[in-house]
């Protein structure tokens, strides 16, 4: 680095407001010797026209592993000149808070020499997918080159495959890791890195640590030899991988029976990502014949047609609901870009579509699943605290009030899916274990088909059932280690095509398990904080929550704080639970709440949960009413708290 460009960087940091540890990652990489000449024409012209706020969203921290790998910005809040092309981005920004060739590579190189010291293979076998994503190609051909240039043999998709078809590969092909270029849900200038062990699960500790720990060792100056992508070498899967996947889609399906006479009407948007790669062969193998919204089958970066691809959100499913509506359907599903979530809306009574929740639609599935299970005789009638439901902590209570109506354990994990895929990793070793030490034989648990793994489980370990999470994640069976949108909207046409035969709706039977249980109501909150100043206030708040934490809210005093930072939480199976920033606040009038900062998005989130005992059928929509006029009215008071605590 040159004196004069030195020289800028000293004044802007005196006077144009660039942080100091901004400054000291900028310097660090144009000190590096690794960045390409467009790389440093773009981080010149950032110097020279003196956009500090930029500088400081790109450089005040090095990007770093969340809840689900690697995410962030790979196009610039302000994108130069070198950045740009005439019909979209170029190139990816240059940052070290980034998702870009830098990082990519880095973070490849750290996950190869992890897995040459975790695994006992010497030649560790990594696969790759990406979905629609700016620059996904291009990232998934640059780690596999990395990953090829170290020693190791590197599987990709010969286009975009959704997340969970990665997360049944890895298992499938006897991989070593896996990783899946995406940003999920999030806005079109992001992207992710996304890694999984040989469990097909995501990272968890130890190797989310042990990771970490080997990318961090890695100097700048050791990227300058993996950035030229070179792919002889490197094997394209061919379409055996997608037909396997959508076979165990398709098993996920209890009973099939359902689809035989029952005329379900389905409506299916993949909203421009990769969804209609497997969830559309998957439900026509069923018998469905799904009417598409055309418009959203085309797989694009920018996703034109939402404002953003996240199927939680009515704006997402609005093209699909006027589909619906027009052609007489009796449901509609959505998938994100990557096709780990689903989101749902049902026909009403009034013949419109009804949108459904994450924490609604799991409730839903997980009933029809354990009664399904029980008719079958694959768990006992009268249930076993050998069988499993498993959710997070912030997805909604109903679920554990099925679980124990039926009789079985509810397990309640951290946010991110990564501790649901943990928890299906640990009976399925506990299992191998107790068989060994009871048959003197070791058990090959991938030959074991659903109703094996059901019967064994129950008696050597714990046999899971069904799990979810309340921003529209679930996962059926444990062939995949991850949330599937494919077998999601599979197994949710099962339970729409056996309730219509029955001559019950979605929301009919939503009811019936209030009636059941009482009703359940959430809802979330949430304030962006983007960039280096926002991140200081989502910092800001959480602190202030441990430090002073709240005492009443409307009149109600603050029966319970539980501090999962602090303090020593188990779950069910007594397995300790993780420290981390989650905090839980239950008011004496019965509802209560979470806090925490997302491990993927500028953004700090509020989950809020009320319920109330229901008299009858006469008194439900009152309850509902009464209920959700006083949880929006929390959620109104929480997040005006929270901005004065961030110091807005």
């Amino acid at each position: 680095m040159n004196a004069t460009l030195a020289d800028s960087i000293a004044k802007l940091v005196e006077k144009n407001g660039l942080l100091p540890d901004a400054a000291t990652h900028l310097r660090e990489w144009l000190e590096g010797g690794f960045l390409s000449d467009a790389s440093l024409k773009s981080l010149k012209a950032l110097i020279d026209s003196k956009s500090s706020e930029e500088l400081n969203n790109r450089f005040y921290k090095n990007i770093a592993f969340g809840t689900g790998g690697l995410r962030g910005r790979t196009i610039g809040i302000v994108a130069t000149d070198s950045e740009r092309g005439d019909a979209g981005p170029l190139r990816p920004g240059v940052g070290s808070n980034m998702l870009n060739e830098y990082t990519v590579a880095k973070a490849t190189l750290g996950l190869y020499r992890y897995a040459l010291k975790a695994s006992s293979c010497e030649t560790p076998k990594l696969i790759i997918a990406h979905d629609v994503r700016h620059f996904s190609r291009f990232f998934c051909e640059l780690s596999a080159s990395v990953w090829k240039k170290c020693g190791g043999k590197t599987c990709i998709f010969d286009g975009p495959r959704s997340t969970p078809e990665l997360s049944f590969a890895v298992r499938q092909l006897g991989a070593t890791c896996g990783v899946v270029i995406t940003a999920s849900h999030n806005p079109p200038h992001d992207n992710g890195y996304k890694t999984y062990f040989s469990d097909g699960g995501q990272l968890v500790p130890p190797n989310d640590t042990g990771v970490i720990e080997e990318v961090e060792s890695i100097s700048l100056s050791e990227l300058k030899d993996f950035l030229e992508i070179d792919l002889d070498g490197v094997e394209i899967l061919g379409n055996e991988i997608d037909e396997d996947y959508i076979a165990a889609v398709v098993d996920t399906v209890i009973d099939p029976s359902a689809f035989v006479g029952s005329d379900l009407k389905v409506v299916f948007t993949p909203i421009h990502g990769t969804g209609a790669i497997s969830t559309l062969p998957a439900l026509e193998r069923v018998g469905l014949k799904p009417i598409v919204v055309e418009e959203q089958m085309i797989q694009d970066s920018e996703f034109p047609t939402v404002k953003s691809p996240n199927p939680e959100n009515a704006e997402a499913l609005d093209m699909a609901i006027q589909l619906s509506l027009k052609e007489g359907a009796d449901i509609l599903m959505g998938t994100d870009p990557d096709c780990d979530r689903m989101g749902v809306a049902a026909r009403n009574p009034e013949g419109g579509m009804t949108l459904i929740t994450g924490n609604q639609i799991g409730a839903m599935l997980a009933d029809y699943r354990i009664r399904s299970l029980k008719a079958m005789g694959w768990i006992p009638k009268e249930g076993a605290k050998s069988a499993a439901l498993i959710k997070t902590y912030v997805t909604s209570p109903l679920q554990d009030a099925i679980a124990s109506g039926h009789g079985i354990k509810a397990v309640n994990t951290l946010t991110g899916f990564k501790w649901i895929g943990e928890k299906l990793k640990i009976y399925e070793e506990q299992l191998k274990k107790a068989y060994e030490a009871e048959t003197g034989e070791s058990l090959d648990y991938d030959s074991l088909d659903q109703r094996e793994r059901a019967s064994i489980l129950q008696k050597y370990s714990t046999y899971y059932v069904f799990g979810g999470e309340e921003s529209c994640g679930y996962l059926p069976t444990d062939a995949v280690r991850d949330k599937d949108g494919n077998a999601a909207s599979v197994i949710f046409c099962e339970l729409a095509a056996s309730l219509k035969k029955d001559g019950r709706s979605i929301l009919e039977y939503l009811d019936e398990l209030y009636l059941q249980h009482g009703y359940y109501l959430e809802t979330l909150g949430q304030i962006v904080y983007e960039g280096a100043s926002g991140a200081a206030k989502i910092a800001r708040i959480l602190e202030t929550y441990r430090s002073n934490p709240p005492t009443e809210f409307l009149g109600s005093q603050v029966d319970r704080f539980t501090d999962f930072g602090r303090e020593t939480v188990s779950d069910t199976d007594g397995k300790e639970i993780p420290k981390q920033d989650l905090y839980f606040i239950e008011l004496e009038d019965g509802y209560r709440y979470a806090v925490r900062g997302s491990g993927t998005e500028p953004k700090i989130k509020f989950y809020l949960f009320g319920n109330a005992a229901v008299a009858d059928a006469s008194s439900l929509e009152q309850t509902k009413a009464r209920t959700r006029e006083r949880l929006d009215n929390l959620k109104s008071a929480i997040l005006e708290d929270a901005k004065l605590r961030a110091g807005d």
